[in-house]
């Protein structure tokens, strides 16, 4: 067993000293306040160092995109949650009606106690410290457990939050997947997991033990449909970014892309060229990402495999030495035409650097193909007729949607992110994940003199005021 990893059997005894710090001192606004704001400075400090971590874990990666996706995503978070925090504490007044005059009601939002964490592997800080910054901001301790595919982030992330809270506040368990069950059965007041749909179903079903309510953040296959209207060349730059982003390894990267028959090969060339100006002849990839570990490395090529056995067009934007490529798992910006439905790349999440490009007859049969499968995490409309967006926005029911770029719906704080169906349950960032890690307590504050107090027998005495209750 790793040294750094903890046993099952450990979760009820550090659970134990979490709540019961939490039941002896609620956070104040003026606590949580201070917690987010030394949380920021100390990963804004620490930058670099958890750039090069993240970069060992992957093998390679852009050092850049970790700055950008798991550096300025948490310090932007953190900033808004600072921003609103007192506003969002602040109890909501709800009108009770003239039948229940002169009582009045409000909302307040109190913090749930002590709310799970377990992140992923891909954005291994960003994903682990927005939802945990949320938690300590809507007032609760913390425990999360990062993903045992990426161990030199995860101990910079316990070595860092252990520089900034107590160990009765925020909490750090690593070990692998028999551990990810035992925190997922343990009796948490909230649980926020990110993974795929499959691990997701096993999360709720142990959680259902204790009834444990649910953030799910999970994938799918996200679709972009490209109009007919809408300039290739846009259209290709902005696709390129949000699919070989982290190598797509990103839970609402492009899956598949839709686009008019007469246009397809012409938006391949496209994308071709967005390669060539992004990374060159990939002698140096050192703005690429590589693929995680070796399992998924496999499962990637295990999909061109079967395209190629099919007689599918697999087009390379790149070419590297194959040799090279095996030694540092490498796969470069693939385009994979018309795959058939059946095909495992077409059924599954492909989660890295593979994209399949489909021609549609017109916008309804598109549609169609994305009615036809489980509800997206994330869905791309690129058009410059309202209308055309319109008819899909119409018909889709989608987790989150950017028309006319990718991934950045998931950058806006005051957006709430999340999936539906299969991808995913509940959301989180800004103000939506500080109201579900709270609970919306309801309050009736009764007056001295009241109506109700008339509200008894014998009822013949109160026979005009029933008639104008219920009128």
């Amino acid at each position: 067993m790793d040294p750094t990893h903890i046993a099952p059997t450990a979760l009820p005894s550090i659970l134990h000293t979490l709540r019961t710090a939490w039941q002896a001192h609620r956070p104040s606004l003026e606590q949580r306040r201070n917690d987010l704001q030394r949380l920021r400075a100390a990963l804004k400090s620490r930058l670099p160092e958890m750039a090069e971590a993240i970069a060992a874990d992957f093998g390679h990666r852009s050092t850049h995109e970790s700055l950008i996706a798991d550096g300025m995503t948490v310090l932007n978070e953190i900033d808004h949650l600072l921003g609103h925090l007192r506003g969002w504490m602040r109890p909501r007044r709800v009108g009770v009606g003239w039948r229940f005059w002169p009582a009045h009601a409000q909302t307040r939002p109190v913090p749930l106690g002590v709310v799970g964490v377990i992140s992923p592997w891909n954005y291994p800080v960003n994903l682990a410290l927005i939802p945990l910054a949320t938690a300590i901001a809507a007032g609760n301790h913390v425990i999360l457990k990062p993903s045992e595919h990426t161990p030199r982030t995860s101990a910079f992330l316990q070595d860092l939050l252990a520089s900034v809270f107590p160990a009765d506040r925020v909490a750090v368990v690593q070990g692998d997947g028999e551990l990810a069950a035992a925190l997922s059965g343990s009796p948490l007041d909230h649980l926020v997991f990110t993974g795929s749909t499959a691990v997701g179903r096993k999360v709720m079903a142990a959680a259902a033990r204790h009834l444990t309510p649910l953030t799910l953040e999970l994938g799918g296959k996200s679709p972009a449909i490209v109009c007919s209207d809408y300039p290739l060349d846009k259209a290709a730059a902005r696709l390129a970014t949000g699919k070989w982003f982290n190598a797509g390894q990103t839970c609402i990267a492009p899956d598949y892309v839709l686009i008019d028959g007469r246009r397809q090969r012409e938006l391949v060339q496209q994308l071709q060229t967005r390669v060539r100006e992004r990374y060159g002849d990939f002698s140096d990839a050192s703005d690429y990402t590589r693929i995680i570990h070796e399992g998924q490395y496999q499962r990637l090529l295990g999909y061109l495999a079967q395209a190629r056995e099919r007689g599918v067009p697999v087009i390379e934007l790149a070419t590297v030495d194959p040799e090279r490529a095996r030694r540092e798992r490498l796969i470069v910006p693939t385009i994979v035409l018309d795959p058939p439905a059946d095909l495992d790349l077409m059924q599954e999440e492909i989660f890295g650097p593979i994209l399949p490009v489909c021609a549609y007859p017109d916008l309804a049969a598109a549609v169609a193909d994305v009615q036809a499968r489980d509800r997206p995490l994330a869905l791309y409309v690129f058009s410059d007729h309202r209308e055309a967006v319109e008819q899909v926005l119409g018909q889709v029911v989608a987790g989150g949607v950017t028309v006319n770029d990718t991934l950045l719906h998931f950058a806006i704080n005051g957006l709430p992110f999340g999936g539906v169906g299969p991808s995913g349950m509940g959301a989180y960032h800004g103000r939506a994940g500080f109201d579900a890690m709270s609970k919306q307590l309801p309050i009736l504050w009764q007056a001295r003199w009241a109506a109700s107090d008339l509200l008894k027998p014998p009822y013949s005495k109160i026979a005009g005021l029933l008639r104008a209750l219920v009128r």
